[in-house]
């Protein structure tokens, strides 16, 4: 009946680790700092599963995201710590959080934003809490207040032709994460007038398109999930609302047909637990099951959220229970369970569905494979990208007969520098405003850049753009690079890559079997 109004020199939206890496950063150069955060939790996917984290290159690595790796070095007593419990994430966030005092406000849903001048003057949520600031972040991982801001976006594939790349838009051929036997798709095998078993999006030869076509899909979402084998700190996994084993029909056919893979990628974490990611034709990845997630509303997206939960907790349900799987697999799966000290206010359950890819705004410079593969460079760095070009699949199809996954891209590349214009809107759009996880940049560059380590970086880099134009009264768009600069390399920024630095993470990622 009473909304608050909240009144602060920059708001950030998103307690995502680029949401709190901004705020830190705009409050150490003096800024009043408040996060509107949509959910309950801090730290985004770092902190809900995602241990293993996808760090590239070290030696790219610098700030604060830098300063996170070494805080969790403090908490495990050793310098560094590149792998790590969900909790010690978590840790190192409120600390952030308290040692700067940054008030968070949860259950912060965005309704709506109100413009003029082309500046954004205040965000509405649902409950009415309205937000008034001279700059706003936009570091939500769907891009939700920059949309509303009626700032360019693009959603999906690009088509080669786009930016006259090489690896977007529909991608065949590619090995990584394939089907290795074949697997007959349909309800009654050898019948099509049966139907097709779920999980599969494609039927017709007609609908498959063609190499580096453009579309409107986007990379497969999961779960990162923390599992541990210690009996004395594991829940075994419980069945999950609407259950249904019928979706696992393809699984069983793959093991049938001689691969066991799905739970192949387990990343031992401190303390005997795992990150357990998607690997293989048939895993964690609910593919082609996320389309509406960007654009939909919040119903639309808890719809997808629980879906997505029923299945990664079915799927690992299935295979521990399920009388079909054959005993020596149900066996290997009850060795593991649920972390009973991780995410107690959620049944021991990561509360973050992993988004690895949204909307993604389209600015003065668009980030794409040229500058991944090193044929394009910027001169306005804010930060290092050094991690693969790195697409999950986008769909699964039937080809003659046989399934078949679509999207998984993988390809090496080096660290290369993010342009500023990339995380800002074009001029004519909006002048107050930055956005450091939906940046400008296509399908496939967005694949190297979306990694966590990296947004921390982006969101450093946005936080200190935010406190110049606020100090300077500018537009975030009239930020002097030679001032920014500045401030980035006396915070530890790394922006440019040194040729003599050891680690070559193109030969070492060739050997390397990971996913993001």
């Amino acid at each position: 009946m009473e909304p608050k109004v909240i009144e602060s020199d920059l708001i950030v939206y998103g307690a995502t680790p680029a949401g709190i890496a901004a705020a830190v950063q705009a409050k150490r150069m003096g800024l009043t700092v408040v996060i509107a955060e949509f959910g309950k939790h801090v730290g985004g996917i770092t902190a809900s599963g995602l241990g293993a984290s996808d760090i590239g290159a070290k030696e790219a690595i610098g700030g604060l995201s830098r300063e996170f790796f070494k805080e969790l070095g403090n908490y495990y007593n050793t310098e560094e710590q590149w792998t790590f419990e969900p909790k010690a994430a978590k840790y190192v966030f409120h600390k952030w959080l308290k040692n700067h005092d940054i008030e968070v406000l949860f259950n912060q849903h965005l309704t709506e934003v109100k413009t003029e001048n082309l500046k954004i003057k205040e965000i509405i949520m649902e409950d009415g809490t309205a937000y008034k600031a001279k700059f706003f972040i936009d570091a939500s991982y769907e891009g939700d207040l920059m949309a509303k801001a009626g700032v360019t976006y693009f959603t999906g594939r690009e088509s080669n032709a786009t930016y006259k790349e090489a690896y977007n838009g529909i991608q065949f051929g590619h090995p990584h994460h394939q089907f290795e036997k074949w697997v007959d798709p349909y309800v009654v095998e050898g019948d099509p007038s049966s139907g097709v078993l779920p999980g599969i999006t494609e039927t017709s030869l007609e609908t498959l398109g063609f190499q580096g076509q453009g579309d409107h899909r986007i990379q497969a979402y999961n779960f990162r999930i923390c599992l541990t084998k210690n009996p004395d700190n594991s829940v075994p996994f419980p069945k999950p609302p609407f259950y249904d084993p019928g979706r696992y029909t393809l699984l069983l056919r793959y093991i049938k047909a001689g691969v066991w893979d799905a739970m192949n990628l387990h990343t031992m974490l401190p303390n005997g637990k795992t990150d357990l990611n998607n690997y293989g034709g048939f895993s964690t990845d609910h593919i082609g099951m996320n389309y509406d997630w960007p654009e939909g509303d919040y119903e639309t997206r808890e719809r997808i959220f629980q879906d997505h939960f029923s299945y990664n907790l079915g799927l690992l349900y299935f295979l521990a229970n399920d009388e079909s799987v054959p005993r020596t697999i149900k066996e290997e799966v009850n060795q593991w369970g649920l972390a009973c000290d991780e995410f107690e206010e959620t049944g021991h359950w990561p509360h973050q569905l992993y988004i690895r890819e949204a909307r993604r705004m389209i600015a003065d410079y668009v980030m794409t494979d040229h500058n991944c593969l090193g044929d394009k460079t910027v001169e306005d760095s804010i930060g290092l990208a050094s991690y693969q070009m790195d697409s999950h699949h986008c769909r699964r199809v039937i080809i003659e007969g046989r399934v078949y996954n679509e999207g998984d891209v993988e390809i090496p590349i080096s660290p290369y520098p993010i342009s500023y214009r990339s995380i800002r809107p074009k001029a004519e759009e909006c002048t107050n405003l930055l956005v450091p996880i939906c940046l400008s940049s296509s399908h496939i560059a967005y694949g190297s850049i979306r990694m966590e380590p990296v947004f921390m970086i982006l969101g450093q880099s946005a936080g200190a753009a935010a406190a110049l134009a606020f100090q300077n009264k500018t537009a975030v768009q009239a930020v002097d690079y030679d001032q920014l600069k500045d401030v980035l390399l006396n915070c530890g920024q790394v922006l440019h890559w040194d040729d003599s630095i050891e680690d070559d993470p193109v030969l070492r990622m060739k050997s390397t079997f990971g996913k993001a």
